[in-house]
């Protein structure tokens, strides 16, 4: 589930603003991405398993860790398949958004931290604050001065995150590190697809610009994604239209072309085959 801010339009200039919150018990490899999303996002892993990637790292996470999703920044992540994790997420903006995610010591290159209960804590202590958070939102959804309390909680979230920082798990991530190798050859290939999805371009295209035997950066792709990299093309592209699809002032031909097709009907099928519903539908249940 998941609760949007009601009162937008007041809070557009506020330093720190909150946009959503939501909790998830996800299926088995229930996954998201890979995409791009506008605002900052952080999950909290309550309990079970699953792997985030973003900045061409992969990790592989666990109860009482977490993760942020920087805005703009082309990530993917799903659920263990036989520990699928459940989690919380919390989404925000704001002038000092960055600011405040940087005092945490969360970044592209380092977006995970560590919540998990110190092995020394008292009998019978909670694992961590965040494990209630999001039913502390969910109980001041319901007060008539839920967005001061909405407020609170989220500068508290963030104090939080800013006191775990030190003990974020750090030496965790770097065990789950690709070779710099491939890293750099994955990264290369996602900047070359971030930069000229919108034109014609091809799984050889990006072979080519990244300087890779094409059926062996799809199989790095496949290792590190679960996904080929004609797949990943093809996702990132109809992750990409959806975002688009919210702008009514866009035909279909219009987003077609945005995202390298020049065939609307292609487009539409393709977009169907992907995210499961043909892109005037898609726009219809929007609203």
């Amino acid at each position: 589930m998941e609760f949007f801010n009601k009162n937008d339009s007041k809070q557009r200039q506020m330093e720190l603003r909150l946009r959503f919150f939501g909790s998830e018990q996800c299926a088995p490899l229930h996954s998201w991405g890979p995409g791009l999303r506008d605002i900052y996002i952080v999950h909290y892993v309550v309990n079970g398993k699953g792997q985030f990637s973003t900045g061409g790292e992969t990790y592989q996470l666990s109860e009482g860790q977490g993760f942020l999703i920087t805005p703009n920044t082309l990530v993917h992540y799903a659920a263990n398949e036989t520990d699928p994790w459940t989690y919380s997420w919390i989404g925000f903006d704001g002038l000092h958004a960055r600011a405040f995610m940087q005092r945490a010591g969360l970044s592209v290159s380092q977006p995970v931290f560590n919540a998990a209960k110190p092995p020394s804590s008292p009998p019978g202590t909670g694992a961590s604050w965040f494990d209630d958070a999001h039913r502390l939102l969910m109980v001041a959804n319901d007060d008539n001065a839920a967005d001061v309390l909405h407020q609170s909680l989220l500068y508290r979230y963030i104090a939080e995150l800013i006191s775990c920082s030190e003990q974020s798990g750090a030496s965790d991530a770097k065990d789950t590190k690709r070779s710099g190798s491939k890293v750099a050859y994955l990264d290369k290939a996602i900047s070359f697809i971030e930069n000229q999805y919108s034109q014609k371009t091809t799984v050889q295209d990006i072979a080519q610009a990244v300087g890779l035997d094409s059926t062996y950066l799809s199989a790095l792709f496949k290792q590190h994604f679960g996904l080929s990299l004609q797949s990943f093309l093809l996702q990132f592209r109809m992750n990409r239209a959806a975002e688009l699809l919210a702008n009514k002032a866009l035909t279909i031909s219009d987003i077609a072309r945005s995202v390298g097709y020049t065939d609307p009907f292609v487009f539409s099928k393709m977009f169907k085959k992907s995210i499961g519903s043909s892109p005037r539908a898609y726009r219809e249940n929007l609203k």
